[in-house]
């Protein structure tokens, strides 16, 4: 399993595997070596939008004037202070995501989560501009019971994304023909 590295501040953002894959665990390891935080989600509470703005402001800490919104999110996630990345970066383990493939949300939830990375893991705002912080490490791991690769391919692909597919792994990013 190869063609990612959620230590660093490189695409893809989003990668989809199988419970308990030995590259991921690896990965992780390598973040909170670094000195980086291993945040986890419930699927369970992701159920609905209201659910997925709700459990991330809780785990990771946004301010009390988040928007409750999918842009909103992109931005606190974009924003995340000291405290919740250690000034290295971070990884959202959402756990059991079986249960969200079908869900109405779901290719906005990961075109989110994609976007905020990508700003995250840049050191330069939208107008190509040097931020006033470094690039932050900022990748999302999304966990399967049942990984059935190309199920989750045709269920995350999207014009705005680009997805790739690896031996035990689905991974997307954003495509650059539509957001650059």
């Amino acid at each position: 399993m190869t063609g990612f590295d959620i230590t660093g501040t490189s695409a893809p953002w989003v990668v989809f595997v199988p419970q308990g894959a030995a590259e991921i665990r690896r990965q992780l390891a390598g973040l909170e070596a670094k000195g980086g935080q291993v945040h986890h989600f419930d699927s369970r509470e992701l159920m609905t939008e209201q659910g997925i703005h709700r459990s991330f402001a809780q785990v990771l800490q946004f301010p009390d004037y988040f928007g409750q919104n999918w842009d909103a999110l992109v931005d606190c996630l974009d924003d995340l202070c000291g405290a919740v990345t250690s000034g290295v970066g971070i990884a959202g383990v959402v756990h059991d995501v079986d249960r969200l493939l079908e869900a109405e949300h779901f290719r906005l939830f990961v075109s989110v989560l994609c976007q905020a990375a990508d700003r995250a893991n840049s050191a330069v705002d939208l107008d190509g501009f040097p931020l006033d912080r470094p690039a932050i490490a900022e990748h999302f791991v999304l966990e399967f019971r049942e990984f059935d690769r190309e199920k989750v391919a045709l269920r995350v692909g999207q014009p705005d994304l680009t997805v790739i597919t690896g031996d035990g792994f689905v991974a997307a990013a954003l495509n650059p023909k539509e957001w650059r």
